[in-house]
């Protein structure tokens, strides 16, 4: 069930059986010369859907836009600051919140979001505290990154080794190849690919990673991994999403 295709109808009978929802967030970043720039809202809103559908949850529309300031010196790039993205999943959060959800699961496709995101919790926690709402004290947040799923990490090892690098990867390559089998990109790549240098700046990011890759062989990728990544994300976040919000209820009930 899709927030942006339902009526506020559907959505008031949907709060009386569940108050969570699936918020995917991902980022407008460039991912390498084959990697697409919307790889990370690709990759999590697909994801979610996925879940969503197993699950019965509610999927919100996509965040596309994240924090990927690192990555403003390639073209295309788009990159809202720590303090946007904050006050962004604030309001979003907020506004939910009012309408009576209490457990916000959120599907990141972007390591880049992973410690902003923590910390807009904090400040989510922090507001909802002030406001005179009957389930400010209900409201929970979680972050899961679908990349860092057991069973995802454990297939990128075992297809690409230590050529799945850390970004634009050839396995989040892959998965939007799956999703996308049209928008399928060929460039040339580099034999030798930056890895290892911390991150810094823009300039410094594209001095130290001149193609944009890290440490990454994304010619590797295919629609066929891509599926696999698909389809193993799907379960292991369905079981996640379902203790997040199983626990989470059994917890505000007993109240």
């Amino acid at each position: 069930m899709l927030l942006h295709l339902s009526t506020w109808l559907e959505v008031e009978n949907y709060l009386q059986h569940s108050t969570g929802i699936i918020i995917p967030i991902g980022s407008t970043e460039q991912h390498g010369p084959t990697g697409l720039i919307g790889t990370d809202a690709i990759c999590a809103e697909a994801i979610a859907k996925g879940v969503g559908e197993a699950t019965g949850a509610l999927v919100s529309p996509t965040l596309s836009i994240g924090m990927a300031l690192h990555h403003t010196a390639f073209p295309g790039t788009i990159s809202l600051r720590p303090t946007t993205l904050i006050q962004t999943i604030l309001d979003y959060v907020t506004c939910l919140a009012r309408s009576g959800f209490n457990y916000f699961f959120f599907i990141n496709g972007h390591g880049g979001n992973i410690a902003t995101l923590k910390a807009a919790f904090s400040e989510v926690y922090y507001h909802l505290a002030s406001l005179n709402l009957s389930n400010a004290d209900l409201v929970r947040c979680q972050v899961a990154n679908w990349f860092m799923c057991r069973s995802v990490y454990q297939l990128a090892k075992q297809l690409y080794g230590d050529r799945e690098g850390s970004h634009a990867t050839p396995s989040e390559v892959a998965l939007t190849q799956f999703v996308y089998p049209g928008s399928i990109k060929q460039a040339p790549l580099a034999e030798t690919v930056g890895t290892g240098h911390p991150i810094y700046g823009a300039a410094d990011f594209r001095r130290h990673y001149p193609d944009g890759r890290m440490g990454s062989n994304p010619a590797l990728a295919t629609p066929e991994h891509g599926q696999q990544f698909y389809e193993l994300a799907v379960k292991e976040l369905s079981q996640s999403y379902r203790e997040f919000v199983g626990r989470k209820q059994a917890a505000s009930e007993a109240l």
